[in-house]
């Protein structure tokens, strides 16, 4: 498939039902916070148990994200494309009609799978339609853009759905949308030359799943006051130590490592990714103390509780426009402080509010600060981590960095409001436990970020 080859019309064709793909993945991402009260209620699951429902699909979408990429050059976009697709709406049907909370969790954590598959391919295959030079540029701004509106849209949805219709909506609605994109794709997207026999790093793909997975039932059960299984916590978290240490064996000996071993020669470049995992912990923490303190404390309705979350998704929106035309005259190193320090003081603020009892106007400011955060922190690192890449590394560096992403903000959760919500430890304020907690690790992001300042590839 050359760009030349497509037409303008079939291109753009394409890049709409590409951008729905997008839109409908990020939007998973995030439209799951409204609607947890109103799940653990029907499945009788409590703060701590719900967080497996946002972790799960982040864990495997990040963990997989980069076998995925590998699979499209190796199999072919289109065939990967519509498996991964299709993955992904028989998941969200499974998640719509589960019938117990373990159900929804597995649906979930296939939901992240075929995010990993269908993502990368996807936008390979807009690249692909389009020319390098401004056409080109155009797409991948729509694709930004959408992806963007994802994610924030989600918090509005989430709400406004789970009113009106009930949680299981928020991931019915798709199936019918994901039908179209599978159509169109089936109808546009030329067919794929015979697939290669090249090797994956298959194993390297599920133990860097299997690692934060495991780390996730440690914690989760570890807070577990009288557990059933006492034993679980302990083996869950040695077999993460050990899932990571086998993964850095194999990424050695791999002929196709999924990360090659000089990406991490580029010292800005780790220290902008290691930064992303930890400024995105915090976000992701954040996005659940939100709605845990407004439905669950405050007693908002769904539709209440997204609408307060409203001003959060607008400050986004101006986040994304401003921050990149600052990037040049502040750089990177400046960008990402700027957005660490508005993500701990918006944590600060928030623990502060709950521990007064504020009403929901009293948690506004820490929602436009967590905007602020986000939109110059993760922009302002997704720029260092790509920073002097070439044609022969680009694709790994941004596959490194989302997966730092998701994985980062699926730990985060699990490790901050595990521990803070844990029943075993009894906190006497679980918000501001797991705040204090995330702004500790923010610490530890605004001193590698520092840090990733003093080589040539961020400027």
């Amino acid at each position: 498939m050359h760009p030349k080859t497509v037409t303008p019309a079939r291109a753009w064709l394409v890049l709409c039902c590409m951008a729905m793909l997008q839109f409908l993945i990020a939007v998973d991402v995030t439209v799951v916070n409204v609607a947890l009260p109103s799940i653990g209620a029907d499945f009788a699951a409590d703060d701590r148990r719900l967080t497996w429902v946002v972790v799960g699909y982040t864990i495997t979408g990040g963990g997989l994200l980069m076998l995925g990429g590998r699979l499209g050059d190796v199999l072919g976009r289109r065939r990967v494309l519509l498996s991964g697709t299709a993955l992904f709406g028989l998941a969200s049907l499974l998640a719509g009609l589960a019938p117990s909370f373990g159900w929804l969790v597995a649906a979930r954590l296939l939901q992240g799978a075929g995010e990993a598959v269908a993502l990368p391919a996807a936008m390979a295959v807009v690249v692909l339609m389009f020319p390098e030079g401004p056409r080109r540029s155009r797409a991948l701004s729509v694709w930004g853009a959408v992806a963007s509106c994802g994610l924030v849209l989600g918090f509005v949805l989430s709400g406004v759905i789970t009113e009106l219709f009930g949680w299981r909506w928020i991931f019915l609605v798709s199936v019918p949308f994901i039908v179209v994109v599978l159509a169109a794709a089936l109808l546009l997207v030329p067919a794929d030359p015979p697939a290669r026999r090249t090797p994956t790093d298959l194993p390297g793909s599920l133990l860097l799943t299997a690692a934060p997975l495991l780390f996730a039932v440690g914690v989760v059960e570890a807070g577990e006051e009288g557990g059933a299984l006492p034993w679980l916590p302990p083996l869950a978290l040695a077999g993460a130590a050990l899932a990571a240490v086998a993964f850095a064996a194999v990424e050695r000996r791999s002929a196709n490592p999924l990360v090659p071993p000089g990406f991490f020669r580029n010292g800005p470049r780790v220290m902008a990714n290691l930064a992303t995992a930890l400024l995105s912990a915090a976000l992701s923490t954040s996005f659940l103390l939100f709605t845990y303190y407004l439905q669950d404390h405050l007693g908002l309705s769904p539709l209440d509780a997204g609408l307060t979350m409203l001003p959060l998704a607008l400050t986004l929106i101006g986040a994304s426009v401003l921050v990149p035309r600052l990037l040049g005259r502040w750089g990177a190193r400046m960008c990402a402080l700027t957005g660490i320090g508005f993500t701990a003081l918006a944590l600060v603020v928030l623990a502060w509010v709950t521990h007064a009892g504020g009403g929901r106007a009293a948690t506004v400011p820490a929602m436009l600060l967590v905007a602020a955060g986000l939109g110059f922190g993760i922009i302002g690192l997704q720029y260092a981590a790509v920073s002097g890449v070439t044609e022969d590394d680009a694709g790994i560096a941004s596959g490194v960095q989302r997966a730092a992403d998701q994985l980062g903000g699926a730990t985060g959760v699990t490790l901050y409001v595990g521990v803070g919500f844990a029943p075993g430890l009894g906190a006497e304020n679980p918000f501001v436990t797991s705040s204090a907690l995330a702004v500790g690790g923010l610490a530890a992001a605004g001193a590698v970020a520092w840090r990733m300042g003093a080589g040539r590839a961020v400027r």
